[in-house]
């Protein structure tokens, strides 16, 4: 029964701190373009490529 008044209080602060992890993510855009780095991913880049002089060993 002792441990409750430790672990409530502590479980109470950590849902607080998820929740404040989540409203700030949401507030700051990370949820905005959630398929463009999975496209970007596919698509091939190949002029962007550098090719590497002969001289090289």
């Amino acid at each position: 029964m002792e441990s409750l008044y430790l672990l409530v209080p502590l479980a109470l602060i950590i849902a607080a701190g998820i929740v404040w992890v989540f409203l700030w993510a949401v507030k700051s855009d990370q949820f905005e373009d959630l398929e463009g780095p999975a496209h970007r991913i596919i698509m091939d880049d190949d002029d962007k490529v550098k090719e590497k002089p002969d001289n090289e060993s």
